[in-house]
């Protein structure tokens, strides 16, 4: 059984069968995104509050998180054909059920099924690329179907933005019916079926375990800072569970025969340490795009429009730079791009560290264009890096579980930096607010005589305003600073990379398995 590149589908119809998975990848991807500009329409529509409306986005992610492993399992019972159609379908009717949404519990609970419907299409489609290309081909291979995993920070913003100034937030959701559509009638004319398993079984106990620990250490984070943490009940009972199904996950895996997730996997040295990569970089990228879109439209009163033209170049940037990435692989050491790819993602969050309320439009483009293309470096090294020396039998797995590091490093991402924007904001506020006195020469004296007298109503209110945005600004703030010292701490793990050898045997096309 050859590693080199294996086929499962004609050669002929590669082209065709790439145009196709891509196509179902973009519109999952597109969906993380593209709601991300549209949440304060939905929020007023909705009557949310903030907290809340960010279990749009977290839901999603977390229910993608959950059903990305069980994919492996379902391809090898159903064929992986039948389960990407599936998954395509259920994840169309599910977007056309949140945008007929009527309040927030269906919103939430829409976007819950569409992310379990739509969980198998990233490692199902990432698995039929890898299958059809060769080790040496896969570096062109992977910076495409990375383009179509970061369509969403290209598109997403401005697309969403659009459609929701010109048309309706409910609109970023039926955007996904032509897509679909198109991705079903490919899949149905191009891709084969591969041999179901009626005897294949799914490892129960692994499975539950796993995700409930990764639902309750979800709400936990999610609540923790409205509720007051440790102080109340629901959030002690969430951690005890969360911390309970870890451990019984860990130990089931350790003692079972055929656990959910095999060990196995971890033997492969530089499978295990892109799994931690991407982790990071699952936080440090998209918890930084959940941050711009409240910090561009109502700290900088930027229109949805323009908010999302600001962001779109960010995606250009990733494009770029994978098409380069990938054109590099086998030709330069790949830790040098992840190298610069996390330099990058560091430099652009110090950049950030560092903006006033004076900072312009095109800072705020040509910085995001350089994050953008760190992705880029990282991504598409680190997809080839991760499964070159990965055994053919577990690289069903390895996507998975690749996935599934990749949606709960985003959702912890989003939810920590949310909660310690709120406490920063808080404490900022108390800090700024303890100069504010009546006794304050500035505040009587100048511009501001008699606007803001801490001794009025009207005065304490727009003094309370400004310290208000003020530490909101600040909070933003610490929150790119984490993300930047995120982005450096995984710089040593480098020097455990094994950059994987091209033998001759990689020269050669595709076989049959």
């Amino acid at each position: 059984m050859s590693d080199s590149g294996t086929a499962m589908e004609p050669s002929n119809h590669r082209t065709m069968i790439t145009v196709c998975v891509v196509l179902a990848v973009m519109m999952q991807a597109l969906d993380t995104t593209i709601a991300n500009v549209a949440l304060p329409y939905m929020q007023g529509s909705v009557s949310a509050s903030s907290d809340q409306i960010n279990w749009v986005l977290t839901s999603y992610i977390v229910a993608a998180a959950i059903m990305t492993p069980p994919s492996a399992f379902l391809a090898r019972r159903f064929g992986r054909k039948t389960v990407l159609l599936c998954a395509i379908v259920g994840f169309v009717l599910a977007s056309i059920l949140c945008g007929i949404a009527q309040s927030l519990g269906e919103i939430v609970a829409f976007r819950l099924l569409q992310g379990l419907a739509g969980a198998a299409l990233v490692p199902l489609s990432q698995g039929i690329l890898l299958d059809i290309y060769t080790l040496k081909e896969r570096g062109s291979a992977m910076a495409l179907f990375g383009v179509s995993i970061m369509v969403g920070p290209v598109l997403g913003p401005m697309l969403g933005g659009w459609l929701t100034e010109n048309l309706s937030w409910r609109w970023v959701f039926f955007i996904n019916l032509p897509i679909g559509l198109l991705a079903l009638a490919g899949i149905v004319r191009y891709v084969a079926e591969t041999p179901a398993d009626k005897n294949s079984r799914l490892d129960w106990l692994g499975f539950g375990s796993l995700s409930v620990a990764i639902m309750a250490t979800q709400l936990f984070l999610d609540r923790g800072e409205q509720l007051g943490w440790f102080s109340s009940l629901e959030i002690t009972i969430e951690a005890v569970i969360a911390l309970s199904s870890a451990y019984v996950f860990l130990v089931h895996t350790f003692t079972a025969k055929s656990p959910f997730i095999s060990l196995a996997l971890f033997k492969d040295r530089n499978f295990s340490l892109s799994v931690v990569f991407i982790f990071i970089i699952g936080i440090t990228y998209l918890a930084s795009l959940a941050l711009m879109t409240p910090y561009l439209q109502h700290l900088m009163g930027y229109p949805v429009l323009t908010a999302g033209l600001a962001m779109g170049p960010r995606g250009l940037g990733t494009m770029v730079t994978m098409y380069f990435a990938g054109n590099l692989i086998g030709k330069v050491d790949t830790r040098w791009l992840l190298l610069w790819g996390l330099l990058l993602s560091a430099g652009s969050m110090w950049l950030m560290s560092g903006w006033t309320p004076q900072v312009s439009m095109q800072t705020i483009i040509y910085v995001g264009f350089i994050q953008g293309a760190s992705l880029g470096l990282m991504f598409v090294p680190l997809s080839t890096l991760a499964f070159a020396t990965l055994p053919t039998s577990l690289r069903a797995d390895g996507t998975g579980l690749y996935s599934l590091s990749r949606n709960v490093g985003s959702s912890v991402g989003i939810s920590i930096v949310t909660v310690l924007l709120v406490q920063n904001t808080q404490i900022n506020h108390a800090q700024i607010g303890a100069h504010i006195t009546g006794f304050n020469r500035l505040l009587h004296n100048g511009p501001f005589k008699g606007l803001l007298d801490p001794m009025t109503a009207s005065g304490r209110a727009m003094l309370d305003g400004m310290i208000t945005t003020q530490a909101t600004w600040i909070a933003y703030l610490d929150d790119f600073k984490l993300l930047m010292l995120l982005s450096l701490a995984v710089v040593p793990l480098l020097l455990m990379i094994k950059p994987p050898a091209i033998t001759s045997q990689d020269d050669h096309g595709p076989v049959l398995e």
